[in-house]
């Protein structure tokens, strides 16, 4: 009985793990106005640090918030078009202004205490001091002889 119900207990485990990857996508990206435009990012790996590079031209500090859940940085922001283009026939725009919600995993241990971050020119520097990561890594045991 167990080898006919064998396909469809797998077909269960993959819906629910497709169900589970959907739900965290929309924890993620959630639907709060946001995602009118996403900025570009690079991470950057040292020896001794991670460099994360997002470019914000037009983004005021005042209207930018970063924080860090889990391994993830979480970007919030708004860009406001200026009081200049109203009023105004437009004959080309190809500029992205409003909401945004950018969430970048970074893939490596780090120290998000110690990061330091600075937006300079329309580019978002945040850089963070690397930890030792002690899984998946080789750890030797010492054996004792009596």
């Amino acid at each position: 009985m167990t080898s006919t119900l064998g396909p469809f207990l797998e077909m269960a485990r993959i819906q629910s793990e497709i169900n589970r990857l959907f739900d965290n996508l929309i924890d993620l990206g959630g639907d709060r106005g946001e995602g009118a435009w996403i900025p570009n990012a690079d991470v950057i790996e040292t020896d001794s640090s991670v460099l994360l590079q997002v470019d914000l031209p037009g983004v005021a500090p005042e209207k930018l918030s970063v924080t860090v859940l889990g391994g993830n940085v979480i970007l919030r922001g708004e860009k406001s078009r200026s009081a200049d283009d109203e009023d105004v026939e437009v004959h080309v725009a190809e500029r992205a202004y409003g909401g945004f919600r950018r969430v970048i995993q970074l893939g490596v241990p780090v120290n998000t205490r110690l990061a330091e971050a600075l937006l300079r020119n329309g580019l978002l520097r945040i850089q963070f001091p690397k930890v030792p990561n002690r899984r998946g890594e080789e750890v030797p045991i010492e054996v004792r002889v009596e």
